[in-house]
């Protein structure tokens, strides 16, 4: 019986009345953190004082408010707006070299100090504002403690409320123990982090310099200028009755207006050039018989590159949107539209695919263009931004309509230019590329080398 009680008890887990914050037991159970024992541990409430300073917002005043991006993103000044457009008058105030969090974020890494420039910013009761006892912590220590992958883990299980909804409960955030090490280690620690965050920057800048030249490369060779970013308006507009393809006022003006502006070169529009959302013959493929499938997280937004290799059956495709080798797809809703997320389709399983219905399929027809180069003008930063013009539907799902593509000008130089420019943009594509994958091995060092000495 005694050897029965003592394998029983492996099973039960004890908790001090004064350590009860939270009656879940996935939290009491889950929620301790593998902190290194080589620094003395302390709990956060014992150097964060939550600050609720109120304040009424007045209509006449501008007032700052912030941006708190997840996994150390850090803080930036979403917008200063006059006080008669926030409609939640009653808000709290803060300071520089204040702890802020978001309660709904916590769970993905929202953490970080306020910068002198949102001081006197305001926030809603969506958002804590800690004081910090500088003689303790670092801020920035805090910061990056905070956003470590385990960290978040525990925001998490510290968090209740619906699925879109989690909030994190203060008394269980301020209960968590933590490494504290000295100031001066704590400050070496912060320091050695921005030092190669410098570097990071560094590279982003350079990337995105790429990018921007990858863009213009296309134009100068088009021989275009830049994209004017409107129409011109007139208080009078005629057109002939055979041009009239549809009886939208912008469509119409869209007809004659290219994106890429005034070109020297012959423009078709690309219903004459490719096929829109066309049907795709699967009559050779049984039930059973595998297809690729793409959803949309599948295409990147960066390279406009297919980077998943996901397969269903063709009795799956009920619903989506189905496409063959070859085939340029091209997100139509924001902001994946906006972001450039679209792909030429090669190598599909047994030449088929199916995917999100939120893609127009574009399959090209003419011989007098290149679906490399009708693919990098559908996403260049002139017609992701025209297109954003004939949006349909409400604000959180707009989406261009097929019109858009069946009546957007291209520009059509010979097939010798065509491949040039096609060959130019994909090089400086791949250079960001390298890049980008260069910065998240840097930032995969820095994670590891900060977490090797707060994590056992």
């Amino acid at each position: 019986m005694g050897g029965y009680m003592l394998n029983a008890m492996k099973y039960i887990s004890t908790v001090p009345f004064s350590g009860l914050f939270n009656w879940s037991v996935q939290y009491l159970n889950d929620s301790k953190i593998a902190f290194s024992k080589a620094y003395p541990m302390m709990r956060i409430g014992e150097f964060l004082k939550r600050n609720k300073t109120a304040v009424s917002i007045e209509d006449d005043v501008i007032y700052k408010r912030p941006r708190i991006r997840v996994r150390n993103g850090g803080i930036s000044l979403r917008d200063e707006i006059l006080g008669e457009r926030i409609g939640t008058k009653n808000q709290f105030l803060i300071s520089k070299g204040q702890f802020l969090l978001s309660k709904i974020d916590a769970r993905n890494g929202a953490f970080g100090v306020v910068p002198e420039k949102l001081d006197g910013g305001v926030i809603t009761g969506n958002f804590w504002t800690f004081d910090v006892n500088y003689n303790i912590v670092n801020p920035h220590y805090l910061a990056l403690l905070t956003t470590t992958d385990a960290f978040i883990l525990f925001c998490e299980q510290a968090s209740n409320g619906t699925t879109n909804r989690h909030y994190l409960q203060e008394p269980l955030f301020l209960n968590i123990k933590v490494p504290i090490p000295s100031l001066e280690e704590q400050n070496k620690l912060v320091k050695a982090y921005n030092e190669i965050m410098v570097i990071i920057k560094m590279e982003e800048m350079k990337a995105i310099d790429i990018d921007l030249k990858a863009t213009v490369s296309v134009r100068n060779a088009l021989g275009v200028a830049p994209y004017p970013g409107h129409v011109e308006k007139k208080l009078v507009h005629y057109i002939d009755y055979c041009a009239i393809d549809s009886w939208s006022v912008p469509l119409i003006l869209h007809a004659e207006n290219s994106p890429f502006g005034k070109s020297k070169l012959a423009c078709k529009k690309l219903s004459d050039l490719a096929y829109i959302n066309p049907k795709t013959d699967l009559s050779m493929l049984s039930d059973t018989d595998n297809m690729s499938f793409i959803p949309m997280e599948d295409i990147s937004d960066d390279y406009g590159e297919w980077v998943g290799k996901r397969t269903g059956c063709k009795s799956d495709i009920k619903g989506y949107t189905k496409f063959q080798d070859g085939d340029i797809i091209w997100a139509r809703i924001t902001p994946c539209m906006q972001n450039g997320k679209s792909a030429i389709l090669t190598n599909l399983v047994n030449g088929k695919g199916y995917g999100s219905t939120e893609f127009h399929v574009i399959r090209i027809k003419s011989s007098g263009v290149l679906p490399r180069y009708i693919h990098t003008l559908l996403r260049h930063f002139d017609v992701l931004s025209d297109a954003k013009k004939y949006f349909t539907g409400s604000a959180g799902q707009q989406r261009v309509p097929t019109s858009y593509l069946e009546n957007l000008l291209i520009p059509v130089p010979s097939l010798e230019l065509q491949k040039k420019i096609a060959d130019e943009y994909a090089s400086g594509i791949e250079q960001a590329k390298q890049g980008y994958n260069k910065i998240a091995s840097y930032k995969q060092d820095l994670k590891k080398n900060f977490e090797t000495q707060i994590f056992e």
